[in-house]
């Protein structure tokens, strides 16, 4: 079994040593990938310093690309697993092996680190968005999806194929949605999570708004049209 874990890190100079470190030290059965998403800071710098096994974008995609470079790499070295982890300390590796044992007892294609699933959501603008976008995916697919914007995730072999090689397969909430529709089998398992450890995210008070908006809409009027594709 291989398991590959992808970090996609974007100016994440203050976090990424930490981050990897860890792995190495505590949790060297799984191998690992950082893509350096044409940051602008030294993060690319960094895992070159210390020798990180280093996908390095000389620009920035977003997520969505280098995700999918992430994708590509674990196909073409052909990992059974690979798992979507972020490179702000955030995510907490020791939940990976609870994650791996869902999927093979489950057969599922997809296992989503979840917050909530045995945990309640506090009361906040940004959970109550969390809430909305768990509400409109249960309307339209009937699948009850308790944390939807989860960035840890955990992908079999199949579905890392389709996200390494088929358009309009971006690693959020949506594309999540379409899955359920197409029928993929996807699983909720309780993790925890610790807040940034350093600098900025991306998603402030306006952009949060934004995102939670967009993934609603993409659910509703894109999401529910688009033709189904086999998963097999």
């Amino acid at each position: 079994m291989k398991v590959l874990i992808i970090i996609p890190a974007y100016n994440e100079q203050e976090n990424i040593k930490n981050v990897v470190n860890n792995l190495i030290n505590n949790f060297s059965e799984f191998d690992y990938i950082v893509v350096n998403d044409g940051s602008k800071d030294d993060t690319g710098l960094i895992c070159k310093k210390n020798n990180y096994n280093l996908l390095d974008l000389p620009i920035n995609l977003g997520l969505a690309g280098g995700i999918q470079a992430g994708f590509k790499y674990a196909y073409e070295k052909e990992y059974d697993y690979a798992i979507q982890f972020d490179g702000d300390g955030q995510h907490q590796p020791q939940y990976i092996e609870k994650m791996i044992k869902q999927m093979k007892e489950s057969n599922a294609d997809i296992i989503i680190g979840s917050r909530f699933v045995t945990s309640k959501k506090a009361r906040s603008l940004r959970m109550l968005g969390s809430n909305l976008i768990s509400f409109i995916i249960r309307i339209t697919t009937g699948k009850k999806i308790m944390d939807p914007t989860s960035g840890m995730r955990l992908f079999n072999r199949n579905m890392i194929k389709k996200f390494a090689y088929t358009m309009n397969y971006g690693p959020e909430p949506d594309t999540i949605s379409y899955l359920v529709r197409c029928g993929a089998k996807i699983e909720e398992v309780q993790v925890q999570m610790k807040e940034r450890e350093a600098g900025e995210s991306y998603l402030n008070l306006k952009r949060s708004i934004q995102y939670m908006l967009h993934m609603c809409m993409s659910i509703i009027f894109i999401q529910c049209f688009r033709k189904k594709e086999k998963l097999v």
